[in-house]
């Protein structure tokens, strides 16, 4: 069926003026996109008037639905205030009011809030306030300055950020500008480095990590990972106990932990924030994509007393945190972040998202029986499907045969968005997502994958 006119239109001005982030351009340009006008709850519709259910959460940031009432008019009333005012030197009454609601939510002991406008960015100042409050401690303590990061993580598209990830897909052609790292074998249950089965290994995989504690806390800042879920580098759950074990040690070794929450905040693991499933507070947490609902970039990074005080001093002394964004702390922004935390309150979103996973555990277990579905896993209300050509080998499909981008885009064409992450499938949908919303999701995700030509 040939698209309508208003279809044509903006794909030729999209194909003459735009570059799509984590898209191959030779292969967008090739075809018509869709390209999306309207959404309404879970449900996203096209210029053509086809509506999708929206299986990536508009990738993982929108929580309560598009278009929520209560975000909306917190929006609108914001704006017949003021739109944007600085953070440098001044203060505003919604940043200040998300600020306090934050703390109360966050793991006991994270105080402070530092604002910045996305996940990149909120991992990039945790990274430079760990290095600044180890100068502050003293000669000794100024050797540290190197960070612990895992094969596999993902934290960010910036530099910076880049140095901690594990993704050589990702980031091996940017080598020669990053600082230098300790990185170990994460855990990969599915896939264990060591051949070993989950929980009789006493999650072996954590010995390297603290022989480099024993060995080299000198000159370790930190410890850098993703509670619950390593997600952009392949939706690889985190095993309980994991994060338990690397807060003890990293306690006694002196050393600083910070935890990307980007993901798995707000909600995503079925309590507001992952670290709270082992009690775990680290010493700094970054949060972003679900802090305003899905709609409006702005970050958070939460940290401690311990730090904090650690920057106060005279003006002469420059102990001052030299790190700031024009838009830090946007007070429409933060308007829509106290409206996506009065919903959770008042829809009572812990609690019933805690059922709808449960729920995605029932629809997603059939699909083990698939011949091409290696591994099922689950984390809160994330659902993956990891892609095999051959269950008992676990071996996987070349990355150029496309197979997760052609289910993908079989789902697409019967009414679901979904966006693979290589060989894997992942339905991440917004937690407000229905019973029947849910059922129809995992339904034509099923249909799409025995639809594709496995031969």
């Amino acid at each position: 069926m040939k698209p309508n006119p208003r279809t044509l239109k903006y794909s030729r001005l999209d194909h003459q003026y735009l570059w799509h982030p984590f898209t191959q351009m030779k292969e967008w340009i090739d075809r018509i996109p869709v390209i999306i006008e309207s959404g309404k709850g879970v449900y996203l519709r096209d210029t053509e008037g086809k509506r999708y259910l929206d299986g990536t959460s508009s990738i993982w940031v929108n929580i309560h639905g598009h278009r929520h009432p209560e975000i909306n008019r917190s929006i609108k009333h914001q704006i017949d205030r003021i739109a944007h005012s600085t953070f440098l030197g001044l203060s505003h009454v919604p940043a200040i009011r998300l600020a306090e609601k934050l703390v109360k939510l966050a793991p006991r002991g994270l105080t402070k809030v530092f604002y910045s406008d996305n996940g990149s960015t909120a991992m990039e100042v945790a990274v430079k306030m760990a290095v600044q409050f180890w100068q502050y401690q003293g000669k000794a303590a100024r050797k540290k300055q190197q960070f612990l990061t895992l094969t596999n993580a993902y934290h960010g598209d910036t530099v910076g950020t880049m140095s901690l990830g594990g993704i050589p897909l990702f980031h091996d052609a940017f080598k020669s500008l990053f600082y230098k790292t300790i990185r170990i074998e994460a855990p990969y249950c599915y896939r264990c480095p060591l051949g070993l089965t989950y929980p009789e290994c006493g999650i072996a995989c954590l010995e390297k990590l603290e022989m480099n504690l024993k060995n080299h806390s000198e000159r370790i800042a930190g410890i850098v990972m993703e509670p619950a879920i390593m997600a952009a580098g392949g939706m690889i759950p985190i095993p309980g106990g994991y994060l338990g074990r690397i807060r003890e040690l990293a306690t006694r070794h002196d050393v600083l932990l910070i935890l990307d929450e980007v993901a798995t905040g707000f909600g995503r693991t079925g309590r507001m924030f992952a670290s709270q499933h082992e009690k775990v507070t680290p010493d700094l947490m970054a949060v972003a994509k679900g802090l305003t609902g899905g709609y409006l970039p702005m970050a958070a990074t939460l940290t401690t007393e311990r730090i904090f005080n650690a920057f106060l001093g005279r003006y002469d002394e420059f102990k001052t945190f030299f790190h700031g964004h024009s838009f830090t702390g946007n007070p429409v922004a933060a308007a829509a972040g106290l409206a996506n935390l009065r919903i959770f309150k008042n829809e009572r979103t812990l609690i019933n998202v805690r059922t709808k996973i449960k729920m995605m555990k029932k629809l997603l277990e059939p699909m083990q029986e698939l011949p091409m579905v290696g591994d099922v896993r689950q984390v809160g209300l994330i659902g993956i499907l990891e892609l095999v050509q051959d269950k008992i080998r676990k071996t996987p499909f070349p990355l150029a045969q496309r197979r997760g981008i052609r289910v993908c885009e079989e789902a697409g064409n019967r009414g679901l968005l979904i966006r693979p992450l290589g060989n894997i499938l992942v339905l991440m949908p917004p937690l407000s997502v229905s019973d029947k919303e849910l059922i129809r999701m995992v339904s034509i995700l099923k249909k799409s994958i025995l639809s594709v030509d496995w031969k």
